[in-house]
């Protein structure tokens, strides 16, 4: 557990071929944004959604930047 710990509290400076998967992330993510934003009425629901597809991004930049 000790090494986990120490391996995501750490800052992990991005590569170049990274930095290339963390844009193309975002870009997508931004795309569907765009879609739930032009598709779902507003609600609740709809800034829950959003919210989590923020996590989704988060958590995948996490994932690129640890592993």
């Amino acid at each position: 557990m000790q090494e986990q710990i120490e391996n995501n509290f750490t800052y992990h400076a991005p590569t170049k071929e990274q930095i290339s998967k963390y844009n193309e992330l975002r870009e997508e993510a931004k795309n569907l944004a765009y879609l739930l934003d032009n598709t779902c009425p507003g609600s609740r629901e709809k800034s829950v959604a959003m919210t989590k597809l923020e996590e989704a991004v988060m958590w995948a930049n996490a994932s690129i930047a640890r592993n």
